[in-house]
């Protein structure tokens, strides 16, 4: 683990502030989960802890989905912390940059690449499957009241980045339209290898829900 410095522990205490009254699966509890996932990945590799560990600890201070969409919010509540607390000039613009391309759309194409990005990327992936993505799907379909299965609505798979975000297909759908996709696009080899019971987990979670849902068990 990282020695935690003055800045991380005032980066914590800033998050967990800022998203107290959050919903319920982009809450600080998420945050620190990517965080610990983030510096298990990053164990034994060359990279700059700081950056990784503030990436993660910032990632989602104000997710798009729950300001209209809008995403230079988030990247400017950072950056405003970060000076204020007298962050390293090179380590705020790579944090930075983290923010901006770490959404599973928004890194596609993507110009910017680095190992920190890559790290937390798949910290912040690893949180949207297995048991833990399964609870946080639902959590977010119930928040904005979506069905949560309606066999005559398929998965929409090749949507727009504006189709994606605002979206309002069955929880269900979500499994196939990204948390089952994430196991082939994490970054890094400890990321592929946790990635993979998660994933099965899902699988197998989906087994079930069909077959009840259809009376065979």
């Amino acid at each position: 683990m990282i020695e935690e410095s003055k800045l991380i522990l005032a980066t914590k205490a800033f998050v967990k502030e800022e998203l107290e009254n959050a919903e319920g699966g982009h809450d600080w509890f998420h945050i620190e989960r990517v965080y610990k996932n983030a510096l298990l990945i990053a164990k034994n590799e060359a990279v700059n802890l700081e950056v990784i560990a503030l990436g993660a600890l910032l990632h989602d201070i104000a997710d798009a989905k729950f300001h209209d969409g809008d995403e230079t919010i988030g990247p400017k509540k950072a950056k405003e912390f970060l000076e204020q607390a007298k962050a390293e000039e090179s380590v705020i613009n790579h944090v930075i940059k983290i923010i901006e391309n770490i959404s599973y759309r928004s890194g596609k194409d993507s110009e910017f690449h680095s190992k920190e990005l890559a790290i937390v990327q798949d910290a912040d992936r690893l949180d949207a499957i297995g048991a833990i993505g399964i609870a946080r799907t639902f959590n977010y379909g119930g928040f904005k009241n979506r069905k949560i299965y309606d066999p005559n609505i398929p998965p929409q798979l090749n949507m727009s980045k504006e189709e994606y975000k605002k979206g309002l297909n069955p929880t269900i759908n979500h499994f196939y339209e990204k948390l089952l996709l994430l196991k082939d696009k994490m970054n890094t080899e400890k990321g592929k290898k946790l990635a993979e019971e998660r994933h099965q987990f899902m699988e197998t979670f989906l087994d079930q829900f069909y077959a009840e849902w259809e009376g065979r068990v």
